[in-house]
């Protein structure tokens, strides 16, 4: 039994602890210790957060927004081209709009891959195709979906791929997922073609806002959908549907973000295990969904990072490379950073697309990671 001496003592200690919780110093940023160590820059560092490893945007709000029009008259001198990039705008509005309303089941259905299909799936491939369909300027298409370049329009100017919803995999955890599309011309099509011949790509990533990045002429822009943002208001009282939230987006060399998939090859790679180790070990922030859309999108959102998929004997390559590999590498690179094709060290954007589901390995992001991936893992040097 406890004595009232130990019951009053007990209450008092409680008191104490409650009280000091809830003080001016309790929640007062924790005193570094000195250390004797050679410092490290901590510019790519986060200040916020309790492991001042997170990254919170320093984008500050702006008196007005171009519209997406405007946009496309000054940074894109090709009218086909405006075309093509408004119409598939469009098509990613009407997949916004659908998700919001759709429940994630299985269609009974599976792709050309094996994949189920999910209801998700199904619905923004239809509006693509539709889009497609409709196009004035399209001429050819091909879905992840079903790999099979179908001839639209004859007389059109481009050939158009796309994964519609990229991320089926996490979509029904209500995640982030995308729509990936890439642009060749008619002069070459995408068959025998790199990615370097894209006249454009885009990327849409559906998370609580619908945002697109888009290659125009000088660089990459991001189009924000549906915002309502002040001064923005149009002189009959509605609101453009897309407005430019971001302008020449840059990817910086080096970077403190990570998002390393198929890290089951680090246990036949000694080189890939050895990068992740580094990342660990220099405390690099781990910001990885297993979407592909999301976890190389937050690039142009941090200026910063690096996304990692290297392949070994029983972890072959996923990744298609003119559905996902192509459209993300001409961003990537026009933003300035860097592409891997994970063998060779080479640019993704200089592999020849041989096949309509070729796969391809990849190292994407921040110039010097890249170059820290081809060192180690494509062991180039």
């Amino acid at each position: 039994k406890i004595n009232n001496a130990a019951m009053k003592f007990l209450l008092l200690l409680s008191l104490f602890a409650a009280s000091s919780a809830f003080s001016p110093t309790a929640f007062a940023p924790r005193t570094k210790a000195v250390s004797s160590s050679p410092k490290t820059s901590t510019a790519l560092k986060g200040e916020y957060g309790a492991s001042s490893t997170s990254f919170y945007t320093t984008t500050e709000k702006q008196d007005s927004y171009d519209d997406l029009d405007s946009i496309l008259e000054g940074h894109c001198a090709d009218k086909q081209l405006q075309t093509l990039i408004r119409e598939m705008l469009d098509a990613c509005a009407d997949i916004t709009e659908a998700l919001r309303t759709a429940l994630v089941t299985v269609e009974g259905s599976s792709n050309t891959f094996g994949d189920a299909q999910l209801s998700v799936d199904v619905i923004a491939d239809n509006i693509m195709w539709d889009a497609c369909k409709n196009s004035k300027v399209i001429k050819d298409g091909a879905s992840e979906e079903d790999p099979i370049v179908r001839t639209l329009h004859p007389d059109n100017e481009y050939t158009v791929c796309w994964d519609p919803l990229d991320g089926s995999s996490i979509v029904d955890n209500n995640w982030a997922v995308g729509t990936i599309i890439g642009v060749w011309g008619k002069d070459t099509g995408f068959l025998g073609a790199t990615g370097r011949d894209q006249k454009t790509s885009m990327v849409a990533l559906y998370g609580p806002r619908t945002t697109v990045v888009v290659a125009l002429d000088d660089g990459v822009y991001e189009f924000t959908y549906g915002c309502t943002p002040e001064g923005c208001q149009l002189d009959d009282g509605t609101w453009a549907p897309w407005i430019c939230s971001r302008k020449d987006i840059k990817i910086s060399e080096d970077c403190k973000i990570f998002a390393p998939a198929n890290m089951r090859a680090a246990q036949e790679l000694p080189g890939y295990k050895a990068l992740l180790d580094h990342y660990m070990q220099d405390r690099y922030t781990l910001r990885y969904s297993g979407g592909l859309v999301p976890d190389v999108y937050q690039q142009f959102t941090k200026n910063q990072g690096v996304f990692s998929n290297p392949t070994s004997d029983s972890s072959p390559a996923k990744l298609r490379l003119a559905f996902e590999a192509a459209p993300f590498g001409l961003l990537v690179e026009k933003a300035g950073g860097k592409t891997s094709d994970g063998v060779s060290g080479g640019s993704v954007l200089d592999v020849q697309i041989n096949a309509v589901d070729q796969r391809t390995p990849l190292c994407i992001g921040s110039s010097k990671e890249v170059d820290r991936f081809n060192d180690l893992v494509c062991m180039i040097n």
